[in-house]
């Protein structure tokens, strides 16, 4: 009876305990989320702010080919931004992974360096690199490669590289947290067994590995849509994401029921996003199981 009791007071202690999160939660993430949502569905006001008059006209106006050409590039730009980083991401933390203990840490250490630094000031100093007459047009003029100065500072290429280095160690640390825990025996009883290196690591490191390698999707893929800043240093004004877009609306036209309807949708993609993941994560594991 006294064991009764004092389970039931222990369970009372732990859930006072988890009140302060679900307040935060609630006030500081679920409730300016829902204020977003109602304030999409507001019309704007003549000067500024919004009246209270329920409209789906901000959605509507989203259909416009100028906003449909917006969500797009910025779609496209997070799809070729993620799949770059997952050609360059998977094999360094999958061979990071078959280091030693020191070149780990040593490796570790390299990739939590650029976090010291400020991402603005890091990403100015692409401006550096990219500008005509900058570091990488007198390397390749240096090595025969050009004859005069490129011009890569405000191109899309520039914005895609801006986007691979702010993301990039994301996908390395997700990789390597899922390669560092695989049991190495299972890929050396494969090729003992006759399987192919190819066989061997589509049958069994890729399986293992595709937890860490679908959360660096995620750590990725949903950031890129919203990091309008470093197509706005590395850009210029040429290239317009869906962020931009927000901020220009922000700071010149005052439609906040309009903003807060971009909001919404780029909310609703990542969060369908989250939910494929989840799927492909429930469905692995219960592949593994079977």
């Amino acid at each position: 009876m006294k064991s009764e009791k004092q389970k039931k007071t222990k369970y009372g202690a732990s859930a006072l305990l988890l009140v302060p999160m679900y307040l935060t939660a609630l006030v500081l993430v679920l409730g300016p989320l829902l204020y977003m949502v109602y304030l999409s569905l507001m019309s704007r006001g003549e000067v500024w702010g919004f009246i209270n008059d329920v409209t789906l006209d901000n959605y509507v106006q989203l259909m416009e080919p100028l906003y449909l050409n917006t969500f797009f590039a910025s779609l496209k730009l997070a799809l070729l931004s993620t799949a770059l980083i997952i050609l360059l991401g998977y094999p360094f933390g999958y061979f990071m992974a078959r280091l030693s203990s020191d070149w780990k840490r040593r490796m570790m250490l390299l990739i939590m360096l650029p976090f010291w630094t400020s991402s603005l000031i890091r990403l100015y100093g692409w401006i550096i690199v990219f500008r005509s007459n900058g570091t990488l047009d007198q390397l390749l003029m240096f090595l025969g490669v050009t004859d005069s100065p490129l011009r890569l500072l405000y191109t899309y290429p520039a914005v895609v590289v801006g986007m691979i280095y702010a993301l990039l160690p994301f996908m390395i640390l997700a990789v390597y947290s899922s390669a560092e825990k695989m049991d190495w025996r299972l890929v050396d009883a494969a090729r003992d067994l006759g399987a192919s290196r190819l066989k061997a690591f589509t049958s069994i490191t890729l399986p293992l590995t595709m937890p860490g390698l679908l959360s660096g999707i995620i750590l990725t893929f949903i950031p890129s849509m919203g990091l309008f800043f470093i197509a706005d240093i590395l850009g210029g004004n040429k290239i317009v994401l869906v962020g931009s877009m927000i901020q220009d609306l922000m700071t010149r036209g005052r439609n906040l029921p309009l903003e807060a309807a971009m909001a919404v949708v780029l909310m609703a993609m990542t969060s369908a996003l989250l939910w494929l993941y989840r799927k492909i994560s429930r469905t692995s594991k219960l592949e593994g199981l079977v």
